[in-house]
């Protein structure tokens, strides 16, 4: 007797990685999907950027926590891939596609010590913990006193080891602390006139094959327009500098009266010197948005902060 694929056709394969965050976005997806009557299997996946534990910088390379989804994604070992937006690299797949960007987090990010209670409040030379660039390069542009010393692990990890004395002070994303029920650890959330976001951050990228229509389908319904043309603004901006994760670059945007802004920013490792720049378009012209601020701090000189353009 043949045996049949019991596995119905409307079912979404969601591929995750294993922390604590990524699973809390993925069960997220899972339930939305339900709601529209999909059903949802989760598969965790473990990225180069879950087995190595050196630092970003020193392991570097792009797509650390997302190219092994990709990767299930083409053998179709999975339908779906969530992904934190802002470590997807923004050379897009030919054959792959962010088929839904769902209502934003916050984009600010927050400090989160034990013992003081903002950015101006830590001592000289207090340890700042961070694996950002970004974040680093924008600490040291307001306070070039503090000492930036590398962190890694989940949030979990990074908590306890703060908790632990290893820092002063470490810098994380609001939107993940949020998530996870964390926000009581919010010592301060700084203006995003002060640190300026990553691009994408806050966000989730649902990617799915091209060819995939079913689930293309299926995601529609999870995506929010503005968040979505923020986030390839964004993106868009970060691929016409060809700067990549270990670029201190930052990018912020809102929607006004169906205008969309963007606001992106390019420091040196230093944080002596930062460069901003700033257009309007309409909402859907998001693409050439991006590529017209990158334009723009490139003409101011941000080429030369750039260092690991390709």
């Amino acid at each position: 007797m043949t045996q049949t694929n019991t596995k119905k056709k409307s079912d979404i394969r969601l591929g995750t990685r294993g922390s604590q965050l990524a699973l809390w976005q993925s069960n997220w997806v899972k339930s939305e999907l339900e709601k529209t009557g999909a059903s949802v299997e989760l598969i965790k996946i473990k990225t180069e950027g879950d087995i190595q534990t050196g630092s970003l910088a020193q392991i570097g390379g792009q797509g650390l926590f997302t190219k092994r989804l990709q990767v299930a994604l083409l053998n179709e070992e999975i339908d779906l891939a969530v992904h934190s937006l802002k470590d997807l690299p923004t050379e897009d797949h030919p054959q792959l596609t962010i088929a839904a960007v769902p209502p934003r987090e916050t984009v600010a990010d927050a400090l989160v010590s034990n013992r003081f209670t903002s950015l101006q409040d830590l001592p000289l030379q207090a340890i700042i913990g961070t694996g950002s660039v970004r974040r680093a390069a924008q600490i040291l542009h307001i306070r070039p006193d503090l000492e930036i010393r590398d962190i890694r692990g989940n949030v979990d990890t990074r908590l306890k080891k703060l908790d632990d004395g290893e820092y002063d002070a470490i810098i994380l994303a609001s939107a993940g602390l949020l998530r996870l029920g964390f926000e009581n650890r919010i010592s301060y959330t700084f203006p995003t006139s002060e640190l300026v976001p990553a691009v994408g951050q806050g966000a989730l990228g649902l990617e799915t094959r091209k060819a995939d229509s079913e689930t293309i389908s299926k995601l529609n319904s999870l995506n929010d327009p503005e968040s979505f043309h923020r986030a390839m603004a964004e993106r868009t901006m970060l691929r016409t500098l060809y700067a990549g994760c270990l670029s201190p670059v930052g990018a912020l945007t809102h929607v006004r009266n169906d205008q969309l802004h963007l606001k992106g920013a390019v420091l040196s490792h230093d944080g002596k010197h930062k460069i901003e720049c700033e257009e309007t378009s309409g909402l859907v012209q998001s693409d050439s948005l991006g590529q017209q601020v990158a334009e723009k701090l490139i003409s101011a000189g941000a080429a030369q902060f750039l260092q690991d353009r390709h």
